[in-house]
């Protein structure tokens, strides 16, 4: 088995990654922030002296705020697209609400007699605006750009999900690979950037109302200066990849493709809920995907041959703790009913139904088992609760349907469904401490994001579905108590896509004719 990597070793050998992804990072945060500023400060002094049209600014800057930044993100998508313009707008929505708020209040909190001795002076409105009011109120507006910022360096890691870059990448692949040093490579920098960025923040506030003045000036300038970070590299004629933060930090993903095949073209991360798409409006050229998806049927994609074999073979199977087992045994029965029965069209057909069509997973699922005749109406026993787990893709809440049906139809047990629980790690750790019972797993990622083998073992057994497979039970039962049931029957292996027409257009059938088009190839 590996030697386990210690954090420091791990942040040395991704050093220039780390670096890359902190400025991306800082960039993104620093032009939403700028923008915010523009917007926000101008329409703070604005409403200052309108109540009414407080009320409906504050109003909706504050449901901005209360929309979930994933959900936010989400909404961007279909208006702009992939990238960073949709992650720097919806970070610029994020930062409004305490830069406009606080700027309402400073103004608002300025003493009417400083204003009147001002006016007494022969001062106009706009002389007492920049040489009065805002150097007054300063320390509360910057009090309110000090909160957006540290809000934005955290929503910022989940800019990684649309290919917008940033620390979120070794966030989420950390996730994804149960990689506790990768986690931590992307959260302990986004922690320390919203601490170093706050500190700069309150020099500034500190400054003292007789260097406001100067404050003014020189907090634009400082924010375009860090917005001046985030540069979107060009690839040139290059084709450009979108891959998933686990498919970028596995052995059979994106380091296989460049210690095997020696690929290097320029990448993004990005979410497999997007990606598909990504691809199919030629915002990507190629992806990492799953050779059983049905968005490949939906979006034209052609999957490339992996003609020096670094993807294992992947076939999925119920995972379910021992002791789960050993007071339900009927559960391995109910279960093992669905062995054979699914195969790689079929999986995949049953995806686009999901993925493509909009057809809800409980109803294709209850389909195909009423079509083989394995589907019975629940027996509403009370012998117990099996709670199961999933992954959030279409296909793990299909099977996680066809589960509970087979579940409930064959025993007297009641099911309870955890679905969406994100990647491997999260699945993974839900089900070894008991807060899940089962979950649909692959037997490639049991052997290399969990077990980890060596490469004499990986030698040993590569390319082999028995051989992996009872290495993976074996093991898993050895090292975790929990025990691999009947393989269902599909392989869903990784792969990489393109649009079918650019493959054909360029040439490009295996993943080798991809070579041409790496950076050590220009």
């Amino acid at each position: 088995m590996e030697v386990q990597q210690s954090l420091w070793e791990f942040l040395f050998q991704q050093s220039d990654k780390l670096w890359s992804q902190t400025i991306a990072h800082i960039g993104l945060t620093c032009i939403s922030l700028l923008m915010a500023v523009l917007v926000g400060v101008p329409l703070g002094i604005w409403i200052a002296d309108r109540k009414k049209a407080a009320w409906i600014v504050l109003g909706f800057a504050g449901i901005m705020q209360t929309i979930p930044s994933i959900a936010l993100l989400g909404f961007m998508i279909p208006l702009l697209g992939i990238g960073p313009l949709p992650a720097i707008t919806a970070l610029f929505l994020y930062a409004l609400l305490p830069v406009i708020r606080n700027t309402y209040t400073g103004i608002s909190g300025v003493e009417a007699a400083v204003t009147e001795s001002a006016k007494g002076m022969g001062m106009n409105k706009w002389q007492i605006l920049t040489s009065v009011e805002l150097p007054l109120a300063m320390p509360v507006i910057l009090a309110g750009i000090r909160t957006a910022t540290v809000i934005n360096v955290g929503v910022a890691t989940l800019a990684a999900y649309i290919a917008a870059g940033g620390l979120g990448e070794f966030i989420f692949g950390g996730i994804a690979l149960n990689n506790t040093n990768m986690i931590l490579a992307g959260a302990i920098p986004a922690a320390l950037l919203s601490i170093f960025l706050d500190f700069l923040l309150s020099l500034l506030q500190k400054s003292g109302i007789r260097r406001m003045n100067k404050v003014t000036v020189i907090l634009p300038v400082l924010l375009l200066f860090l917005s001046s970070f985030y540069l979107v590299p060009y690839t040139g004629n290059r084709l450009l990849g979108g891959f998933t933060p686990e498919f970028m930090g596995r052995e059979d993903g994106y380091l296989g493709l460049k210690s095997k095949y020696k690929l290097d073209i320029p990448t993004v991360v990005i979410s497999d809920a997007v990606m598909y798409k990504a691809a199919f409006e030629k915002k990507l050229d190629v992806i990492s995907g799953y050779s059983t998806d049905g968005r490949l049927k939906a979006y034209n994609l052609l999957t490339l041959q992996d003609d020096q074999h670094i993807f294992p073979p992947y076939y999925a199977c119920p995972l379910i703790r021992k002791e789960v087992l050993e007071h339900y045994p009927e559960v391995e029965t109910a279960l093992n009913l669905l062995s054979g029965t699914i195969n790689d069209s079929i999986m995949t057909e049953l995806n686009y139904k999901v993925d493509y069509l909009k057809l809800a997973p409980e109803k294709v699922a209850h389909e195909f088992l009423k079509a083989k005749g394995l589907y019975k109406k629940p027996l509403n026993g009370d012998k117990g609760v099996i709670r199961l787990g999933s992954k959030i893709f279409a296909e793990q809440y299909i099977l996680v349907e066809m589960y509970k049906a087979l579940i409930e139809g064959n025993t007297r047990l009641k099911v309870q469904t955890h679905t969406g629980l994100g990647g491997t790690k999260i699945c993974f750790d839900a089900l070894v401490n008991g807060k899940i019972d089962l979950y649909p797993e692959y037997t490639g990622t049991g052997l290399l994001v969990i077990l980890k083998p060596d490469a004499n073992t990986m030698k040993r057994i590569s390319g082999s579905r028995e051989k992996v497979y009872d290495f993976v039970r074996s093991e898993f039962s050895r090292q975790f108590n929990l025990q691999w049931l009947k393989p269902i029957g599909f392989n869903n292996a990784y792969a990489l896509m393109m649009r079918k027409e650019q493959a054909q257009s360029l040439n490009i059938t295996t993943i080798t004719d991809l070579k041409q088009f790496s950076s050590n190839e220009h």
